[in-house]
């Protein structure tokens, strides 16, 4: 049965310039869970996961700036780097007074939320990535455009990685490989095909696109975040994600040897057809985890 508790609710919060969209769920004194979503989407991909734990924790999923309901400064009043994406995200979890969190993190959402966690260690409880990378071994053979782009960032390699950003690419590539066709919904693709051709849209993700390099370079500097707090760490991944491959979860064993790992028979988008099975997995790993800290 369904509590008034498992309600989303739809909310702003100004930071800085940015006004932050953001949807939350569950009961204020329960935990805190922060949940950052990925390319090229927005908060709307945790729709069906945030009713499945609202009786348990207080969900909370912002739009990160560049994405989806949030509206922040035009490029060039504001710069679309990674740094900034975290910038905005802690003094998000600032206006909130979100004194202690667990973090879930998917796909650009996990670069955020290292940084995050990594800054205030003693505010992060647990880690859950679903498909978020953190090692070299995670990134597949798919990249060659955007590896190109880092190397020498050329108006001919920024152009050549428009075709990431392409309904084909979104529907077919990142949404589709993987998935099964019968439990694939196509309300997430289609919003975020309808976001990516909005003015302006495709300029700041390939501003982000460049900026990635950052993430890879700061890989190390998570590795060594890793090894010194211990955070308990739950990696639930799909396994037939064409752009984060499983070896990425298996790594997160080099610096955590306690880390949780499942593969789902999944693609990159996994909550679109396993919020269930995640949710269980969250849900057993987050009351282990909680109890034993408290």
């Amino acid at each position: 049965m369904f509590h008034d508790h498992t309600r989303v609710s739809y909310k702003t919060q100004q930071v800085g310039d940015v006004e932050v969209f953001y949807r939350e769920a569950g009961r204020k004194d329960a935990p805190v869970l922060l949940l950052l979503h990925g390319f090229p989407g927005a908060s709307h991909v945790f729709r069906d996961l945030m009713p499945l734990l609202a009786q348990h924790y207080r969900l909370i999923a912002p739009d990160l700036p560049g994405f989806g309901n949030t509206k922040a400064p035009p490029r060039g009043q504001f710069d679309y780097t990674f740094e900034n994406l975290y910038n905005v995200i802690e003094g998000f979890t600032e206006a909130l007074a979100l004194a202690s969190y667990s973090v879930y993190v998917f796909d650009y959402g996990a670069p955020v939320g290292f940084r995050l966690a990594a800054a205030n260690p003693h505010k992060v409880s647990a880690i859950i990535s679903q498909n978020g990378n953190a090692y070299v071994e995670g990134i597949s053979d798919q990249w060659g455009a955007w590896q190109a782009y880092w190397r020498e960032p050329s108006a001919a390699n920024r152009q050549a990685c428009r075709a990431s950003l392409s309904p084909q690419a979104i529907r077919d590539w990142l949404y589709g490989t993987g998935a099964d066709p019968g439990k694939l919904s196509p309300d997430g693709y289609t919003l975020d095909i309808a976001y990516m051709a909005r003015e302006g849209a495709e300029e700041i993700q390939l501003d982000l696109i460049l900026d990635y390099r950052s993430n890879v370079a700061a890989y190390p500097a998570f590795h060594a975040y890793f090894r010194q707090h211990q955070p308990a760490f739950l990696a639930v991944w799909g396994k037939h994600d064409p752009a984060f491959i499983p070896a990425g979860a298996q790594a997160y064993r080099n610096d955590l040897p306690n880390a949780e790992i499942h593969l789902l028979d999944a693609g990159h988008f996994a909550l679109e057809t396993h919020a269930p099975e995640i949710a269980q997995y969250l849900h057993d790993f987050l009351s282990r985890t909680l109890t034993a800290s408290s």
